[in-house]
Order: structure tokens, then C-alpha cells, then sequence
């Protein structure tokens, strides 16, 4: 249960790298992140660069739970891991903060993310 956790807000935004970097435009993705065709057209480039960053998020929590099952690299593995995690956690918080209208969106980064740090801390 402690690796779902830990790796469930990785999965998250892998997925929402696929949406922002290779789906963007298409009606199932505006529909996701409620824009419109026009305006999804000029935020082309920066939801791809969003993407790229989410998915460097999701690497350093992989790549740290993956180094914190070796002996020797296990705080370092732990301190990675909860450092895309925190990451993520901060993002939602301020997603919610500048938009209070996409709280959902804000939970969907802000609950899985503070479960995963706990699941490194405890």
C-alpha cells in the first residue's frame, strides 16, 4: 500500500504530461481542462512545456522510491521522492489558491501527493 501511494502521483502526471505535451487540442483533452478549440490553439506551446515539467515531477518520484529500496542510496532515494512530491504538493495548493474554481483539479494534485509524502515520513 506505502509504493501505491507513493507512486499513485507519478501515474497522475504521466498522465497529465500525455494530455498537456500530445493530446492538447484534441476535443476530449479541451473538454478535460475546459478550454475551448481557439484558445487551446495559442496555449499550444505552453501546455506542452506544463507537460514536460509534470513529467520531470513524476520521474523524480520514481526514480527516488526506485533508489530508496537500494541500501545505500535509500535517504537519497527518500529525499528525491519526496521532493516531486512536495512539488506537486505546493502546485496544488497554489492552483487552488489563484483559482478556487478548479479545487477539484487542486485535490487531484494536493490529496494524492500529501498521502505520498506521509507514506515516506511515517
Amino acid at each position: 500500500m506505502r509504493q501505491v501511494l507513493i507512486l499513485l502521483p507519478a501515474l497522475i502526471h504521466v498522465y497529465i504530461f500525455v494530455l498537456e505535451s500530445l493530446l492538447w487540442g484534441r476535443s476530449r483533452t479541451n473538454k478535460v481542462f475546459a478550454i475551448s478549440e481557439a484558445d487551446a490553439r495559442v496555449t499550444k506551446p505552453m501546455a506542452f512545456n506544463q507537460g514536460v515539467y509534470n513529467l520531470m515531477l513524476a520521474a523524480a518520484i520514481v526514480v527516488g522510491f526506485l533508489l530508496s529500496l537500494t541500501t545505500d542510496m535509500a535517504a537519497a532515494g527518500k529525499v528525491l521522492a519526496a521532493y516531486g512530491l512536495g512539488s506537486i504538493l505546493v502546485a496544488g495548493v497554489v492552483l487552488l489558491a489563484s483559482s478556487p474554481k478548479l479545487w477539484k483539479s487542486a485535490l487531484v494534485q494536493i490529496v494524492p501527493a500529501t498521502a505520498g509524502l506521509a507514506a515516506i515520513l511515517v
